[in-house]
């Protein structure tokens, strides 16, 4: 923790050497770095703020200035970062307030799931497997863009949020009707989606939280080529043009028991 001397010896660079060394000692005291992380955990916001699953994927200019102080404090702790970190903190709840995150937000979760695309990619190679994901993408990603986010890629399948359950739903169906037909080497990309309506957690650019792991259910439970809800979804929705079908004796585990799931596509003209 030592500084090294200034070479100038002059009166004045001692006196600031001095104030820098015990202002060196002040920041690093366990006393006052404690006192500055129990501050932090009265501020508004995520106490937790500046760790890697919070500011990840980001570019806006808190979430890196947030990683930059994180990495000032792996060598030692310090006062100063946290509260630095502090005051970014504060920053990040008043814009999730005011709707610039979604930390208490109810929002559509939405997962998609190429049933079937593990096995034969095994069987013809990357190359193949490759072309089908991208013809995929190709439809699924402009569809959820239009209405909604990607919040990440999934090898396989995506996970993103819309604002209501009737844009997810709109998105799923453009979906499915655009993807059939689509095929490589004669395996035909089934995919299966799940919609469910909650307020998940956000930490950065992801989602965290029960509702997330129902919606993640509620799609494992979809058949390929098939679009299923959740019954809070489908009460967000306005049904007219749609036919709806409730999938009995439903069980997930990870799921309330009593959450009913629908299958839905459009009526038949």
């Amino acid at each position: 923790m030592d500084l090294e001397p200034s070479a100038d010896d002059t009166p004045k660079a001692r006196r600031l050497d001095r104030f820098r060394l015990a202002s060196r000692r002040v920041d690093a005291h366990p006393a006052v770095v404690q006192a500055t992380r129990a501050t932090r955990a009265a501020l508004p916001g995520d106490p937790k703020f500046g760790d890697a699953l919070s500011t990840a994927a980001e570019d806006r200019p808190s979430l890196v200035l947030a990683r930059h102080l994180a990495e000032l404090g792996t060598a030692q702790p310090s006062a100063a970062r946290e509260l630095g970190l502090g005051a970014l903190q504060v920053w990040q709840a008043l814009a999730e307030s005011i709707g610039r995150g979604a930390g208490t937000d109810e929002v559509a979760i939405v997962f998609t799931d190429l049933v079937g695309f593990s096995s034969w990619a095994l069987e013809v190679g990357d190359e193949r497997a490759l072309e089908l994901l991208r013809e995929v993408a190709s439809i699924v990603e402009p569809a959820i863009e239009s209405r909604g986010r990607i919040v990440k890629r999934l090898g396989d399948g995506h996970m993103a949020v819309f604002p209501d359950a009737q844009h997810a739903v709109d998105a799923a169906l453009e979906i499915q009707r655009k993807l059939a037909g689509v095929a490589v080497d004669g395996h035909a990309a089934q995919l299966r989606v799940g919609v469910h309506v909650g307020r998940p957690r956000r930490v950065g650019r992801d989602y965290l939280g029960v509702d997330v792991n129902v919606a993640a259910r509620v799609t494992d439970a979809a058949k390929g080529g098939e679009v299923l809800v959740s019954d809070r979804a489908l009460a967000a929705l306005d049904t007219a043009g749609l036919r709806v079908k409730r999938r009995r004796r439903f069980r997930a585990k990870g799921a309330p028991r009593d959450l009913e799931v629908h299958a839905i596509a459009p009526a038949a003209p």
